[in-house]
């Protein structure tokens, strides 16, 4: 599966969940033949679980102009501005993090259209992702991109307590479009968003939000 597949995935579900829901499959025809009555029940329920947890729901991105889209499903933990030194984008931003439980649905989408100017891996914990010290220790993954004006948004993809799989499909200088999938986490999560200072924020703390349709705020 090329990644222009998954970008431009057609299927209710994520291609990521392939290889699991075939598990589940399989497993769940083995017990079935069997006549292992419980153990088949178990298996059909986590089956189930798991095509639910890779599905893959269309979204409409906003066409308002300037308005930037939650990149990830799930609840807004914090709000705040931050200085230079604590971002990786080195000058004042504000920063929105949000918090994927397992219930979401976890494939990321762009906030922002643009083109993709960086992208860095970086190994570290999985403690549990709604912890305040997971933005700064845990695995993860961050994506820059630059708007059509110049300016830089910073998309930070975190690995959590049970998500171990952090899954980028871009690649350093593609161009983006609000709403475009670039990636996926699996089971619960973070991320977080580094937007311009000056930004207008709309979106509140423990907010619930939708990939690609939620406006978290406004460029100006």
């Amino acid at each position: 599966m090329n990644r222009e597949n998954r970008i431009n995935n057609t299927l209710p579900v994520a291609r990521e969940g392939f290889p699991f829901i075939f598990i589940g499959i399989v497993i769940f025809v083995i017990v079935a033949c069997l006549g292992w009555t419980i153990l088949t029940i178990m298996a059909g329920i986590l089956t189930l679980f798991v095509i639910y947890f890779f599905r893959d729901p269309e979204r409409r991105p906003s066409t308002e102009k300037n308005a930037v889209v939650t990149p990830a499903d799930g609840r807004v933990l914090e709000i705040r501005p931050v200085e230079g030194k604590d971002n990786p984008l080195g000058r004042p931003a504000t920063k929105v993090s949000i918090f994927m439980s397992i219930f979401n649905v976890h494939v990321n989408r762009i906030p922002v259209g643009g083109t993709i100017t960086d992208i860095s891996y970086h190994a570290g914990k999985f403690l549990s992702a709604d912890l305040d010290k997971a933005s700064e220790q845990n695995e993860n993954n961050r994506v820059t991109l630059q708007t059509p004006d110049s300016k830089e948004i910073l998309i930070i993809q975190i690995a959590g307590l049970v998500a171990r799989r952090i899954v980028c499909w871009m690649n350093k200088g593609d161009a983006v479009v609000t709403g475009q999938r670039f990636g996926l986490i699996r089971f619960g999560s973070r991320l977080e968003v580094f937007l311009p200072i000056d930004s207008r924020m709309v979106v509140q703390v423990q907010q619930k939000v939708k990939a690609g349709e939620t406006i978290i705020g406004y460029l100006t």
